[in-house]
């Protein structure tokens, strides 16, 4: 069946699912292949569960006329995907990053959406999958879209841009991230780089944080909009009983936010530089950058009884690591405990770079560091005084023994360690 047969059928539906527990009555259900399941093998379920047609590429699993035989599932959700992005004329804006894409997004989705229909993103719905279902979640109204993509090797960007195509584009930043399947700094500043190389090639424009030397690195001047400009921003206030960033914005207004790190500045930022050049009012703009409140693990602010919690851990890299511990250290007060669990894919980096961090976080003489994980007993060489624990349990059953008062806590990890978990020991 063509692609064009199968929009057809895409347009008269209620959109597409890829989960049988997710069926809504008249989706288009994608039978997805992974490394433990076949989707092929649900295709009948999800239409006895109510899908009007099941898209499958095993014709062994093809139970009746509503499941459509293509020669790749994953490959017709992308090219469909591509098929509808094309009915649209409005801009399209890439975000992608080491750091910050996520919270970078939902900025400039907050921005935006109080002047245009804005779709974006739920979550971080960011690889060859969640790209694909985001665009074509994106209805008829759609006046702006923005679409995250995530990456952790090289040619990965360059083959979301092939099916997003996006008119604009912005870099969070370049770090220490996906180290083992970039291969090294380097191949991080290219991989990221793709999106830079095809907004080139297409006509497209990126916003680019000229504060940034990585970035600035790798620019491409053609069709580049630059940030933060002259008078744009000014600085950003921490104190012990807020520690949320503070900065007075282009239009003269203090503007309050629940955003904690300088990090995070850069992100504001480049959101407030996007409003600015679609011409959202600056009012509007900070408005929205003032009542946008991280969730999902992301710099949350918790009070846990006496205690309060930074809790960052959805994602961990060095660099990530480094900003969010220089961050904790330069709030005042006393009463500082570090919990930090393994960062992940960094490959034959591992051991330098969580050595590294040890003797980071020695430099920094926090009252109290718990270190968590495999990778972590590498940063116990160089900061021996911490207390290690080799895994989440282990370190459930210490904190169970303990009682912080009136403590400050960082919270940080890769994802799979899960440290949000802690939380209710604290």
């Amino acid at each position: 069946m063509s692609i064009e047969a199968i929009y057809q059928l895409f347009s008269a539906s209620e959109g597409v699912c890829t989960d049988t527990r997710q069926i809504r009555p008249g989706v288009l259900f994608f039978a997805l292949r992974g490394t433990s399941y076949n989707g092929n093998l649900f295709a009948a379920a999800a239409l006895e569960q109510g899908a009007s047609y099941a898209i499958i590429d095993d014709e062994s699993c093809k139970v009746s006329d509503r499941c459509l035989l293509v020669q790749d599932v994953l490959s017709c959700l992308q090219e469909l995907a591509r098929f509808h992005r094309r009915r649209f004329t409005i801009p399209f804006i890439a975000v992608t990053g080491s750091n910050g894409k996520t919270t970078t997004k939902e900025l400039i989705h907050s921005v935006l959406s109080t002047t245009y229909k804005t779709y974006a993103t739920k979550g971080n719905l960011n690889n060859h999958i969640g790209i694909p279902l985001t665009l074509l979640s994106i209805k008829e109204d759609a006046e702006m879209a923005i679409i995250e993509m995530g990456a952790n090797h090289q040619k990965e960007i360059e083959g979301y841009c092939r099916i997003a195509e996006p008119t604009h584009g912005i870099i969070t930043n370049i770090g220490k991230a996906h180290l083992e399947g970039f291969g090294g700094l380097e191949g991080v500043k290219k991989g990221k780089g793709e999106l830079y190389a095809y907004l080139k090639s297409s006509g497209g424009t990126a916003f680019i944080n000229s504060a940034n030397p990585l970035l600035m690195d790798i620019a491409r001047p053609e069709q580049a909009v630059f940030y933060p400009q002259e008078n744009d921003f000014y600085s950003c206030t921490l104190t012990e009983t807020n520690p949320y960033i503070c900065f007075r914005a282009a239009n003269g207004d203090q503007v309050q936010t629940q955003l904690i790190g300088r990090y995070n500045f850069d992100n504001i930022a480049a959101a407030l530089c996007i409003a600015r050049y679609f011409d959202v009012p600056d009012a509007a703009a900070n408005r929205a950058i003032s009542a946008y409140v991280p969730d999902n693990n992301r710099s949350q602010v918790i009070r846990q009884g006496t205690n309060t919690v930074l809790l960052d851990a959805y994602n961990a890299n060095p660099s990530s690591m480094q900003a969010a511990l220089e961050n904790f250290a330069s709030l005042p007060g006393s009463g500082k405990v570090v919990i930090l669990g393994d960062m992940f894919e960094l490959g034959e980096e591992s051991e330098a770079e969580h050595e590294r961090l040890g003797k980071m976080i020695c430099e920094k003489k926090f009252d109290t560091v718990l270190l968590c994980g495999t990778h972590m007993a590498r940063a116990l060489k160089t900061c021996p005084e911490a207390l290690y624990f080799t895994d989440r349990p282990a370190l459930e059953n210490y904190l169970s023994t303990v009682s912080f008062t009136g403590a400050q806590i960082l919270i940080k990890g890769s994802r799979g360690m899960g440290l949000e978990k802690l939380l209710p020991l604290l």
